[in-house]
C-alpha cells in the first residue's frame, strides 16, 4: 500500500499536489453586509440609498471625522517623544485605565479595589473573541460548553463563540408581534437555563433590533441572573452613541457590578469615536479580589501574546488623549451628542412621515421607541426585497435599517418607498 501511494504521488507535480490538497475546501458565503454594500456601489440609480452600512454618516451621507479626533491627531503629530515601539501585550495602560473608568464609572469599587482586569483589544470584535477564548479555557462549566445569545443578535457573535469551541444557543429577546422586547420569554429562559450559564447581553442599543430593556426590566434581569448564578458577558459597542449620554448608556453594566454579579464587558470605540478602521477596543473582567484579578490578567496576557502579540498603538493613543484630558473629554461628549441627536431626529422624522403624512398602515411608534444606530422596521423579507430591487434601497432581509443612512435629502424618498411596499 505504501509503495502504491509513493507511485501515485511521484506522478504529481508540486502544483498538482497543492491543488489536490485544497480541492475539498468549500466556498464560503459572502458576508451579507459587505455583499449589500457592494451591490449598492454597483447600482447606477440616482435614487439609491444604503441603509445597511453600520457606520455613522453625516447629513451629507459622508463619513464624519469627529472634530475632537482631529484635534487629538494634531497633538500626536506634534509629539516628538512618540515612537513606533511595541505596546505592552495588554495594551496602553493610560487607555485601558481610562476605558475602564468610562464603562464602569470613575468611582467604581471594582476599580478602586483593584478587582478589574483591563486588556486592549482589536476593537469590540477582538474583545468578544478574547473574552470567549478566556472562558473556553478557564470557566468552570456546569454541563455543556454553550453560551446564550439573544435572538436575533449581531451575526458575528455566533462565529466568535463557535471558533473557540463554545456552542451558541438563542434565547428569546425580540418579539416580532410587538416589534419590541419579549421580556417574559427572556426571563423564562433565564430561569430555566442550568445554573451558572453564560448569557451574552447588549449593554445598550441592541444590535440589530435597537430594542433595549428599561432600567426596571434590567433590575429584574439582574435579580434572576444573580439568583441562578449566571455569568454575564456584556457587549458594549455604542456607549454614548445610543442616547448621547455616556453614563446613561453604561447604566446596566454599572448596576450589575453594584449587585456583585460576575461579569466581563467588551468595549469598542468604533462608533462613539468614529475610529472604525483604527480598531480600538478593550476587554474588562470584574473579579472577586485583587489576587484573582492578577491571575486572570496573567492568563489573558498569554492568550493575547499567542494571537496578536501586541495591540496597535495609534488609535489607543488618540482615545487615551480624549479620555484623560478634561477639555478634550468635554469636546468628545459634545461630538457624541451631535451624532446621537442626528439619528434621533431621523427616527422622529421617519415616524412622522409614515404616520402623519403618508398614513402608512400599521403602528410605527417602534421607530422612535428603539435606540441607537439600527432599527428593526417590521418589514418582511418580500417587502425588503421589493425595496431593494425596485426602490434601490439597500437593507438586510430581516428589515433592519441603519438610521445613520437616512438624511434630510433621502428620508422622504425612503418613507414613500416603505409606504409603497406596505400597501403592496
Amino acid at each position: 500500500m505504501a509503495n502504491r501511494l509513493k507511485q501515485l504521488v511521484s506522478h504529481l507535480s508540486p502544483k498538482d499536489m497543492a491543488a489536490e490538497i485544497w480541492q475539498s475546501v468549500p466556498l464560503a458565503p459572502p458576508d451579507s453586509i459587505f455583499k449589500l454594500t457592494a451591490a449598492y456601489k454597483a447600482d447606477t440609480s440616482k435614487d439609491k440609498v444604503n441603509l445597511g452600512v453600520g457606520a455613522y454618516r453625516d447629513d451629507n451621507d459622508k463619513p464624519w471625522i469627529l472634530p475632537v479626533v482631529k484635534k487629538a491627531t494634531q497633538i500626536l503629530l506634534n509629539d516628538e517623544t512618540l515612537d513606533h515601539e511595541y505596546l505592552p501585550i495588554t495594551g496602553l495602560s493610560d487607555f485601558t485605565n481610562g476605558a475602564a473608568k468610562l464603562i464602569l464609572g470613575s468611582e467604581s469599587p471594582a476599580i478602586k479595589e483593584g478587582r478589574t482586569v483591563s486588556v486592549q483589544t482589536i476593537s469590540g470584535t477582538g474583545a468578544n473573541h478574547l473574552g470567549a477564548l478566556f472562558l473556553s479555557r478557564f470557566y468552570n462549566w456546569n454541563g455543556p460548553r454553550k453560551v446564550y445569545l439573544s435572538n436575533p443578535t449581531w451575526a458575528n457573535h455566533h462565529a466568535i463563540f463557535r471558533n473557540v469551541g463554545i456552542e451558541p444557543v438563542d434565547y428569546a429577546y425580540y418579539d416580532p408581534k410587538t416589534i419590541g422586547l419579549d421580556f417574559s420569554g427572556f426571563i423564562q429562559i433565564l430561569k430555566n437555563a442550568p445554573d451558572r450559564s453564560i448569557f451574552l447581553l447588549h449593554a445598550c442599543a441592541h444590535n440589530p433590533t435597537g430594542v433595549d430593556p428599561t432600567p426596571e426590566q434590567w433590575r429584574t434581569i439582574a435579580e434572576v441572573i444573580k439568583a441562578k448564578g449566571h455569568y454575564s458577558f456584556f457587549d458594549c459597542a455604542y456607549q454614548g452613541f445610543a442616547s448621547g449620554d455616556l453614563d446613561r448608556d453604561a447604566w446596566a453594566v454599572r448596576y450589575f457590578v453594584e449587585q456583585g454579579i460576575p461579569l466581563l464587558v467588551c468595549q469598542s470605540f468604533a462608533k462613539n469615536a468614529g475610529l472604525y478602521g483604527e480598531r480600538v477596543g478593550a476587554l474588562h473582567l470584574v473579579s472577586v479580589d485583587q489576587d484573582t484579578a492578577s491571575r486572570v490578567k496573567s492568563q489573558m496576557s498569554v492568550l493575547q501574546r499567542s494571537e496578536i502579540s501586541n495591540p496597535p498603538a495609534h488609535g489607543a493613543r488618540l482615545v487615551s488623549l480624549i479620555l484623560n484630558d478634561p477639555e478634550l473629554f468635554e469636546e468628545w461628549k459634545g461630538d457624541i451628542k451631535t451624532m446621537a441627536e442626528r439619528i434621533k431626529a431621523m427616527r422622529r422624522e421617519l415616524r412622522r412621515l409614515l404616520t402623519e403624512e403618508l398614513h402608512t398602515p400599521g403602528n410605527w411608534d417602534h421607530i422612535v421607541n428603539q435606540i441607537g444606530m439600527f432599527s428593526f422596521t417590521g418589514l418582511n423579507g418580500e417587502q425588503c426585497k421589493e425595496l431593494t430591487e425596485t426602490g434601490h434601497i439597500y437593507l438586510t432581509g430581516n428589515g433592519r435599517i441603519s438610521m445613520a443612512g437616512l438624511n434630510t435629502g433621502n428620508i422622504r424618498y425612503v418613507a414613500e418607498q416603505i409606504d409603497r411596499v406596505v400597501h403592496q
